[in-house]
C-alpha cells in the first residue's frame, strides 16, 4: 500500500429525488472549491478534483432517496474565502442554514468551517484547516 494516495475514502454517495435540482445545485458550489463534474451516467454525476469523488445520483433500488441521520458530507476548502463563498453560493442556489461559517473552539484553532442542508437535506459542510495555527 502506498502512502501518496490522499485520501482514505474513494468516494461518497448522496441520493436525491430530483436530479436536475440537485446537479445544478453542486455544478454551483463545488468548483469555488476547485471541483468539477468529471464522469456523469444516466442518474449520476461524480465530482472531484482528478477522479470521482462525491457522486449526486438517484437511488438504483428505484426507492425514494432519503437523508442519513447522522450523516454529513465534508469538503477541503482552500481558504476561508473560499468557505465564506462556498456558504454564500450554497444558500443562493437553495441550501438551508446549519452553521455559518467561522470557527468552532471544538474543532481546534486550525479550523474554519461551515454547515449546510443541500436542497434534499443532505448535510454538507466546507472547512479550512490552518495547519499554521495547530496548537498540537
Amino acid at each position: 500500500m502506498s502512502d501518496d494516495i490522499p485520501s482514505i475514502l474513494s468516494h461518497v454517495s448522496v441520493g436525491t429525488n430530483d436530479f436536475a435540482r440537485a446537479t445544478a445545485f453542486y455544478d454551483a458550489v463545488l468548483p469555488i472549491l476547485g471541483c468539477r463534474r468529471v464522469m456523469e451516467h444516466p442518474g449520476a454525476v461524480a465530482y472531484g478534483k482528478a477522479f470521482p469523488e462525491f457522486w449526486v445520483q438517484t437511488p438504483v433500488d428505484g426507492a425514494a432517496a432519503t437523508v442519513g441521520n447522522g450523516t454529513h458530507i465534508g469538503f477541503i476548502a482552500p481558504d476561508i474565502a473560499a468557505v465564506e463563498a462556498f456558504y454564500a453560493a450554497a444558500i443562493k442556489a437553495g441550501a438551508s442554514d446549519a452553521g455559518a461559517p467561522g470557527p468552532r473552539a471544538e474543532y481546534g484553532a486550525p479550523y474554519y468551517g461551515c454547515f449546510l442542508r443541500d436542497p434534499d437535506g443532505h448535510k454538507i459542510e466546507a472547512a479550512f484547516w490552518d495547519i499554521e495555527k495547530d496548537t498540537s
